[in-house]
């Protein structure tokens, strides 16, 4: 029988050993975990970011290998358990380290860049219900905060980030483009240094008031803010990157219909991925003719030109030029739901959207 040797983190060996993180864009500050067999690196997403107070971003070998399950896999976790099994033996699985709400509430403002921004393209009252639903903060130099409230009401963290008033583009500055509440508070000493991170979904406290929407979940925070304008009829959530679509993340899923919408550079990933939440979120859910709880959306791969997807365009970025090239004053048509009509009035706009992209109503 051969024996498994642990993945570890790359030895830095100069320049060459360190790369560009996926999740902060950032040059030569990406560590890979490397196949402790092989030595090479188990994947271009699998590593940790040495920008550790204003990225965090941190991929383990083991959560990838949860994600994305083979034969090879269930090997390398039992290895892995049986070698820690004494480490780990009386250790309780820690609980998620958690912020005080009174952050939230001191943070709630419209004063956001990125709030001035959708209100080039919404009315005050859509902005509104989007305060209401996704308690949206503002920071003093206004950045806006997407916080993550997990089903319990608990606040895991807050995720910062700069936005172009103008076009809605992020804007990235000499230390990136991200960064988070929860590493400023430890920097301030409030949070312990020893804090226990467990990200959950952008939107996750929406699925307790929401308990029968069906749940569309989307890679950025933006584009879950946006769609849940025009698509209420949806439960909208964030995963907050092309990874964060974790089998640990979707537990809080179990039961639910989603659909994925993934940007155009993540179809095929997000579509393997929905075969294995199917397994292992919803076997009873399979249902009447093999009814799956979980689908990917092609619906941008339908109407998308080369360029969007090389420039890996989402759903909001769709909306968007939408909006923007939509006549002020379109006829509703008949056809839809008086609900629908209704949306249609107050945004012109969705009518036009439902045409370009060929959607239903649910």
């Amino acid at each position: 029988m051969h024996s498994y040797k642990l993945p570890y983190l790359q030895p830095y060996k100069g320049k060459a050993t360190r790369h560009t993180c996926p999740e902060c864009g950032t040059k030569e500050s990406f560590t890979l975990y490397l196949n402790g067999n092989t030595n090479e690196p188990i994947h271009r997403t699998v590593g940790k970011c040495n920008r550790e107070s204003k990225c965090g971003y941190h991929y383990t070998p083991k959560q990838y290998f949860l994600d994305n399950p083979s034969p090879l896999v269930e090997t390398w976790h039992a290895t892995s358990e049986k070698s820690n099994q004494i480490i780990k033996k009386n250790e309780p699985p820690q609980p998620p380290g958690t912020i005080p709400f009174k952050y939230v509430e001191r943070s709630a403002s419209y004063k956001s860049n990125f709030v001035r921004f959708l209100c080039e393209i919404m009315t005050n009252e859509q902005i509104h219900s989007i305060g209401e639903n996704y308690a949206l903060g503002t920071t003093k130099t206004n950045e806006v905060i997407f916080w993550q409230i997990d089903m319990n009401g608990k606040v895991r963290t807050g995720k910062i980030m700069q936005y172009n008033p103008e076009t809605g583009k992020r804007i990235k500055h000499e230390s990136g483009a991200i960064d988070w509440v929860h590493n400023k508070l430890k920097k301030s000493g409030t949070l312990p240094q020893n804090f226990n991170l467990q990200q959950c979904f952008f939107g996750e406290h929406l699925l307790k008031i929401y308990p029968t929407k069906t749940v569309a979940i989307v890679e950025s925070e933006k584009s879950a803010v946006i769609a849940s304008v025009f698509f209420p009829e949806l439960v909208w959530l964030a995963a907050g990157n092309i990874n964060g679509l974790s089998v640990d993340k979707c537990q809080v899923l179990k039961s639910r219909k989603i659909i994925l919408y993934p940007d155009l550079n993540a179809f095929d990933k997000w579509s393997d991925k929905a075969q294995i939440l199917n397994s292992l979120l919803s076997p009873s859910l399979l249902g009447r003719a093999g009814e799956r709880s979980v689908r990917c959306s092609n619906l941008l791969e339908n109407v998308a030109k080369q360029v969007d997807k090389q420039n890996g365009l989402d759903i909001a970025d769709y909306i968007v030029n939408q909006i923007r090239k939509v006549p002020k004053s379109v006829e509703v048509i008949n056809r839809y739901s008086p609900q629908l009509n209704s949306l249609i009035k107050k945004n012109p706009a969705l009518s036009f959207l439902v045409n370009t992209l060929d959607l239903i109503e649910m």
